[in-house]
């Protein structure tokens, strides 16, 4: 398997990936991909993409968010989404994705990284519930547990408060959970 990043010719297969990955919220998650990808600038934000036999499998995207703090505006990343083609989950793709991703970001002294998802999933990196670290999330809609973050090096104690979404999330309603009985 090999990781790198997306290139405009993966589109499609990223594409195919999430529709594959998420079911019926497919269509939702492929098109928060296709509008985030506008956002990635060189050195602010990242999609990472595994390869088998030349294939596109799996895809994870990290994208600028803010984190509304006392001190200041701090510049974080968000985790999401996260898509491995589903015959080939549970093989450790998705976990080589993210852990590479959170290399790259330290590097780049980004200070957090916030994701909604699974905590028994993203607990095996250091991801934790980000209510008991001092960060609120950005919707009553996200379950407590399901709103997480994870410290890299750069990040400093004072760095408390709001996260606040990239406007793409709101525009596709990719935010917390929907009541369908509503």
């Amino acid at each position: 398997m090999d990781l790198r990043e997306e290139l405009p010719s993966d589109r499609p297969a990223v594409r195919d990936v999430h529709l594959r990955a998420f079911g019926d919220h497919g269509f939702v998650v492929a098109d928060l991909v296709d509008t985030l990808r506008a956002t990635i600038a060189p050195e602010d934000g990242l999609s990472l993409v595994a390869e088998h036999d030349r294939q596109v499998v799996g895809h994870v995207m990290f994208t600028r968010s803010l984190l509304d703090a006392p001190r200041r505006l701090v510049e974080v990343q968000v985790l999401s989404p996260l898509a491995v083609m589903p015959e080939l989950q549970k093989r450790g793709i998705g976990s080589t994705l993210v852990r590479h991703g959170l290399g790259i970001l330290a590097e780049r002294a980004v200070p957090l990284v916030f994701l909604e998802g699974d905590p028994g999933y993203y607990s095996r990196f250091g991801f934790v519930p980000g209510g008991g670290q001092g960060f609120r999330k950005p919707s009553l809609r996200i379950p407590d547990g399901a709103f997480q973050a994870i410290k890299l090096p750069e990040y400093e104690p004072w760095m408390t408060g709001t996260l606040v979404y990239a406007e793409p999330f709101w525009r596709h309603d990719a935010v917390g959970l929907r009541d369908p009985h509503a």
